[in-house]
């Protein structure tokens, strides 16, 4: 099977597997399309804390940036873990030599344990600088706090929210709604001429361990096949909802999503 696009991923990596750029690559190459790195960070952590984070030198993430894609151009661009101001500037610079218009940013503040992992420099700088120049930010509820300055209770303050997003100069706006205890989950998506809430069911386990690094990919996985994108924000929604309702509950803390839900298997393996 060829691949049906070329995807670049600027993230930090997961010891685990289950987040960050492994999570990508997963979500990229399940869904049938080819994935390029470029890595901001390598962790330390496993399903029940990260233990620490090593920073990659901002120029050599660049670097990775411009030498991949000059060889292979990719077709849309997912961006994860930016954890200092350093690692943003060399990351817009990168993008400016690139010059790709599919860009989905997924703003990753806090680790699902509760580790930090983005200090608050980088937040003022990505608000100011990155934000108006991506095609779609992905925010969870927590992450949307941090942008906004706002307290998220319900729905309407997650619509409130979005709106605040875009009057920082977002394009489109996806808030991810798992965090609030409601029956369903309500993904609320925004542009200046579209809106609509996606509703799903709502599955308990505690293995949801890179949900979000998972839908970013997956979008930009549709994006970059000639989806919409909020057709693609829907179809990464059913393509995450899937993987968590099929998780193979490993470790011993918030384990993995199932990655390879999209993949079917016709040969019979001795």
């Amino acid at each position: 099977m060829k691949p049906k696009s070329k995807i670049l991923i600027i993230a930090g990596s997961d010891s685990s597997g289950g987040a960050g750029i492994q999570a990508d690559i997963k979500t990229v190459t399940s869904l049938g399309s080819y994935a390029l790195t470029a890595i901001t960070a390598v962790t330390v952590q496993n399903t029940k804390c990260v233990k620490s984070v090593i920073s990659i030198p901002p120029n050599e993430i660049k670097k990775q940036i411009i030498y991949s894609a000059q060889d292979i151009k990719p077709d849309a661009i997912k961006i994860g873990m930016l954890h200092s101001k350093a690692v943003v500037k060399k990351v817009l610079e990168g993008l400016k030599k690139l010059e790709i218009k599919k860009i989905v940013l997924d703003p990753v503040m806090v680790a699902k344990g509760g580790a930090k992992l983005i200090d608050q420099g980088a937040i003022n700088f990505l608000k100011k600088n990155l934000i108006h120049k991506v095609s779609l930010i992905t925010p969870n509820i927590p992450e949307a706090e941090v942008l906004t300055g706002m307290i998220i209770k319900n729905k309407e303050d997650m619509i409130f929210a979005a709106n605040k997003l875009i009057e920082l100069g977002a394009k489109n706006v996806l808030i991810k709604g798992g965090h609030l205890k409601t029956k369903k989950v309500e993904d609320i998506f925004l542009s200046k001429l579209d809106f609509e809430i996606f509703t799903s069911e709502r599955h308990k386990t505690k293995n949801t361990h890179g949900t979000g690094c998972t839908l970013s990919s997956a979008i930009t996985t549709f994006f970059s096949c000639g989806k919409t994108i909020k057709n693609a924000c829907e179809l990464g929604i059913k393509y995450v909802n899937s993987a968590i309702l099929s998780n193979p509950k490993y470790g011993k803390g918030h384990g993995p999503i199932n990655h390879l839900n999209s993949i079917k298997i016709n040969k019979k393996f001795k």
